[in-house]
């Protein structure tokens, strides 16, 4: 009986690759039983001329091309198990991944949750800043009233250096409306930006008093 080619290997094969390997090897043995054919072949037909024996080539001849179909049906064999080892590891790669996605999906609802608790805590500072911010407006107009201007407090200077510091890198891929929604909060950061309206022309910015001069009182 013709020993099963490869059995041992085919034996431990679980894997695609694992099967993928075996019909690499199975494919050598079948180059290798191809070229024994062609030399069978032509032995044969120096035989039929009497250079050889004939019933003893004609044998190996047969016992080649059952090796050959052999190989060939375990290579189709093979191929068919490495298919089906192949879609079984991307059925499971599916799941793995169906797991990975319902995890990110979770922090994702949490960081969402965090989001909305930061906003609503940064609505709260807002508010109460802008209480405070109209009640020093208030105070200022009284010392210019007085005649104390020098009481006065600089509500552009006092929050520009209050909100100076380092800001977070953005990463290098982010979406669209993530990128819109990043500069919408850096723009409260910004001079001229969402709490930094521009002071009117001729204004002093930061105690420096502009070189513009009104048409009013130009000679």
């Amino acid at each position: 009986m013709t020993p099963f080619p490869h059995a041992e290997d085919l034996g431990r094969a679980r894997t695609a690759a694992d099967f993928a390997a075996v019909v690499a090897l199975l494919d050598t043995d079948l180059n290798n039983a191809a070229a024994r054919k062609q030399e069978l072949e032509q032995a044969e037909d120096r035989a039929i001329f009497g250079d050889g024996d004939l019933g003893e080539v004609r044998a190996a001849l047969t016992d080649c091309n059952a090796a050959i179909a052999l190989l060939e049906k375990t290579v189709e064999a093979a191929n068919k198990r490495r298919v089906e080892a192949a879609e079984r590891e991307a059925r499971a790669d599916i799941v793995a991944l169906g797991d990975e996605i319902k995890s990110k999906a979770a922090s994702l609802g949490e960081r969402w949750r965090t989001v909305h608790r930061l906003i609503e805590q940064l609505r709260q500072e807002l508010f109460e800043a802008d209480a405070l911010v109209r009640a020093i407006a208030t105070a200022n107009g009284l010392f210019n009233a007085a005649g104390v201007a020098d009481l006065k407090i600089n509500l552009t200077t006092t929050r520009r250096a209050a909100m100076a510091g380092p800001h977070a890198a953005v990463p290098a891929r982010l979406s669209r409306p993530a990128v819109q929604a990043d500069r919408l909060l850096l723009s409260f950061f910004s001079p001229g930006g969402a709490l930094d309206p521009r002071p009117a022309l001729g204004a002093p910015v930061e105690g420096v008093k502009s070189k513009f001069i009104p048409a009013s009182e130009r000679g």
